[in-house]
């Protein structure tokens, strides 16, 4: 079983960042350096280890993994305002990692997982000066109504009464519904909840309400990545729950980018399918670098 406790060889280290230090997983590129660095940005609760399956088979094939909690996410501190989590505003601290990156010789390959895809195409809008974009199980704009927007509309009432951790309690009584929650691991149910109380209640609160307001910005992409000839992979899930596999591949022929549909995947395919994922994304990437 894939998970954020899946094995690898990166370290955790600190970036520096406007609010202070980002934590993140750093695996070097093993063998022959292509020159070039994933930076891998997560989802709306998640953080870097969300990448755990990804970062060594990425770094064998030559290019340096850095996967990062955003600011305000488990291990990095974050500001207070909750109007500084709007994938713009988060997108101009990403960027800047980016150019840090770029300034020491690395190409820089930018994934965004979920609303991380919204955060790192904010990233773009703002001149970072990436190699290639990938957007994963993201959308071109809001959540659309279901599910996953719901749990958010009930999630700020809890979250802005009772705090963080009765709304991670809301969240494990929800989950418990779900009789595959059953077979997650003691372990990792302990590293969910840890992580979503050790978040910054202001981020929580505004990332959530970017994933209900956020515009469709992909002909302002299109246009910013067709004039710095960037080129970009939409990947998903053919069963994501959160924006629907159609929606994704329009935005993939709006962006004039790659698109890839991994069968029987939902909306985590870096931890549901990671050997699917990679088939796709690391020989997309290789042609780019070339």
């Amino acid at each position: 079983m894939h998970s954020q406790f899946s094995p690898h060889r990166a370290q955790r280290v600190d970036l520096p960042g406007r609010h202070g230090p980002i934590a993140a997983l750093h695996a070097p590129a093993a063998g022959r350096d292509l020159g070039a660095t994933a930076l891998l940005v997560p989802g709306y609760t998640g953080s870097k280890e969300d990448f755990a399956p990804l970062v060594d088979p990425i770094a064998d094939a030559g290019v340096e993994a850095v996967a990062i909690d955003l600011p305000g996410q488990y291990e990095s501190p974050g500001p207070p305002a909750e109007s500084d989590y709007r994938p713009e505003v988060l997108g101009s601290v990403v960027a800047e990692l980016v150019a840090k990156l770029a300034a020491e010789g690395r190409r820089v390959l930018l994934l965004g997982h979920s609303f991380g895809g919204l955060v790192a195409r904010g990233a773009v809008l703002a001149g970072a000066p990436v190699s290639g974009l990938t957007l994963m199980a993201s959308g071109p704009s809001e959540l659309p109504p279901g599910a996953r927007r719901t749990a958010l509309d009930y999630g700020e009432i809890v979250l802005r009464e009772q705090g963080v951790e009765a709304s991670q309690e809301v969240n494990e009584t929800r989950l418990a519904l779900n009789p595959n929650w059953r077979d997650v691991p003691q372990e990792l149910k302990d590293f969910y909840r840890e992580r979503f109380v050790r978040s910054s209640p202001a981020g929580l609160l505004g990332m959530g309400e970017a994933l209900r307001t956020e515009p469709d910005l992909v002909a302002k992409l299109a246009r910013v990545m067709r004039s710095a000839g960037i080129p970009c992979l939409v990947v998903c899930g053919d069963l994501d729950d959160a924006w629907s596999a159609a929606s994704q591949r329009d935005m993939a022929e709006r962006l004039d980018a790659d698109f890839a549909v991994l069968s029987g995947v939902m909306h985590n395919p870096n931890t549901e399918a990671p050997e699917a994922l990679l088939a796709t994304v690391l020989p997309t990437w290789r042609a780019w670098l070339a």
